[in-house]
């Protein structure tokens, strides 16, 4: 859920509307202007990877500029007023939809002097979620935290698991290149390895392949350990999820804080003893 930030004084009335608009959804004219920036934000989105149809830009390229020149205006009005209505606007800056804001705004006017970062914008997408607080969907955006959290503390595991699938396609991919003698797709070692990356994910783009029996027999070990390798990590991050969500049962009920231990009396963060 989007923070909400200190408000002015009380002498900015002005500010205490402009601040109820664009950061609450509570009145009327706060959802109106919500889903006038949801759609923009989906129409810019749209005109960005439609630009990148030869045909449909070049038919269409005056009006796509236009809108995006209109929507990118109204962006950074929009940001400027969210910075202007809040007393801590360090807060707002450095938070993380000020920084999604920012970045929205960024490619636009670089893409003055580089014209391909305009295709950048697509991050834009990313202010989408806001629709979380827009239309009450609270309960989604703490599943959505309760995944982050338990990517975050998978973290470990999987740079382990990740390091041994490096060792092991750089392993694999040597044999290959040892086996298959420099055949097309295995003139070097780092070609081999690609093969190997492909073929351990179970992608199989299918532009190289082995041709020699030995070959093909290291690709069919490679591949039956496709499946199980892949199996790990999803086991990691739904064990914490299933360890993450047992866990938001012990919530302070003074401070509202979730990161209780199992074997946790007190909260490490007021000191009340729990429950």
């Amino acid at each position: 859920m989007e923070k909400e930030h200190n408000l002015v004084p009380e002498d900015k009335l002005w500010k205490r509307f402009l601040y109820r608009i664009i950061y609450r959804s509570d009145t009327k004219l706060g959802q109106l202007f919500d889903i006038i920036l949801l759609s923009l934000i989906l129409l810019s989105t749209f005109i960005i990877m439609m630009e990148s149809v030869p045909k449909l830009d070049k038919r269409f390229h005056l009006t796509f500029v236009v809108l995006e020149w209109i929507i990118s205006l109204f962006f950074t009005v929009e940001y400027m007023m969210r910075i202007a209505v809040v007393r801590n606007k360090k807060n707002y800056i450095f938070s993380f939809f000020g920084v999604i804001d920012f970045l929205a705004l960024v490619p636009f006017y670089l893409s003055f002097f580089f014209p391909v970062t305009k295709y950048f914008l697509i991050f834009r997408m990313l202010r989408m979620l806001r629709i979380f607080r827009i239309f009450n969907l609270l309960d989604f955006m703490n599943d959505g935290y309760l995944i982050v959290r338990a990517l975050k503390n998978s973290s470990r595991k999987i740079y382990i698991f990740l390091l041994f699938l490096i060792i092991f396609s750089v392993i694999v991919g040597s044999l290959m290149f040892m086996v298959e003698g420099g055949r097309p797709g295995f003139e070097t070692i780092p070609q081999s390895i690609y093969w190997a990356v492909v073929t351990v994910t179970t992608v199989g783009y299918g532009d190289v392949s082995p041709i020699t029996p030995m070959g093909k027999f290291f690709a069919v070990i490679l591949m039956l350990a496709g499946y199980s390798i892949i199996a790990v990590p999803t086991g990691i991050v739904t064990a914490e999820m299933r360890n993450k969500r047992q866990n938001l049962e012990k919530i302070c009920e003074q401070c509202g804080n979730e990161d209780i231990d199992d074997d946790a009396r007190y909260c490490k963060q007021c000191g009340k003893k729990l429950a």
